[in-house]
C-alpha cells in the first residue's frame, strides 16, 4: 500500500519511524534517492515492512505485511500482502502519528 506522509518533516524519518513502532533495517542509495528500510517486529513473521523514500520533502511510503521470511539468503522475494485491510489499518495508524510528529 502506498501513501504520501506530507512534509517537511519537523524531525528526521528515523525518529519519525520509531515513533511509529518501527525499527531501522537498511538504506540503500541510487541514483541521488535514498530508500530507507523498515520493520515493526511481531515475534517474527508475519511483520509489516515500510520502504520509504524522502522527495521534496514529502515521504513516499511503500508499507506491506511479509508474511514469511525470503526463502533464499540474499534474496528478497517473499510472500507479502498490499492491500488487505490489516495493512490498511496500519497505513492509517502510521498517518495519525505522523500528524502528531515533532509536535
Amino acid at each position: 500500500m502506498k501513501f504520501t506522509i506530507p512534509g517537511p518533516l519537523k524531525n528526521n524519518i528515523y525518529n519519525l519511524m520509531r515513533d511509529t513502532g518501527y525499527h531501522f533495517q537498511r538504506e540503500e542509495k541510487r541514483d541521488d534517492i535514498t530508500e530507507y528500510s523498515f520493520v515493526r517486529p511481531r515475534n517474527g513473521f508475519p511483520r509489516f515492512h515500510i520502504y520509504a523514500r524522502i522527495v521534496n520533502g514529502d515521504v513516499l511510503v511503500n508499507l506491506h505485511l511479509d508474511q514469511k521470511k525470503p526463502v533464499y539468503e540474499g534474496t528478497t522475494a517473499h510472500s507479502g500482502d498490499y492491500d488487505e485491510p490489516i495493512v490498511a489499518q496500519e497505513a492509517d495508524r502510521i498517518k495519525r502519528i505522523a500528524q502528531n510528529f515533532g509536535s
